[in-house]
């Protein structure tokens, strides 16, 4: 099993940045495509960005596309997601997510393609 654990949200304004860290433990990283995900109330979780094992290639959601940064440590074991131009629209939990890269072959842009989950952290942008 993997163990994920969020960091890095809170309270920033708009335009302003934030960068969230995801700490892996149990395994390491390096077979796993990570993703980031974020929720707000009412709303199943929404994609925003994914990297796949080597760092090699990223996507994203087109909400984030041009302001929010995916990238990769595997020897630190950890993910990075830089959010910077932050809108209010950008309020949510956010959470890191792994999928084994050898069990899904799908686009790694549901939930469903993710094995393991961190809790969670805040992030709140305010005008």
């Amino acid at each position: 099993q993997v163990l994920l654990v969020e960091s890095g949200g809170g309270l920033v304004q708009t335009g302003g940045s934030l960068r969230l860290s995801c700490a892996a433990s149990g395994r390491t990283l390096g077979a796993y495509t990570m993703g980031w995900f974020r929720r707000t109330p009412g709303k199943d979780r929404e994609w925003v960005a994914v990297i796949s094992p080597s760092g090699g290639s990223t996507y994203y959601t087109d909400s984030v596309k041009g302001r929010f940064t995916i990238s990769r440590d595997n020897a630190e074991n950890t993910v990075l997601l830089q959010m910077n131009s932050l809108k209010a629209e950008d309020t949510a939990v956010y959470y890191c997510a792994a999928g084994d890269s050898s069990l899904h072959s799908g686009a790694y842009t549901r939930a469903i393609d993710y094995d393991y989950w961190g809790q969670g952290t805040q992030v709140t942008v305010s005008s």
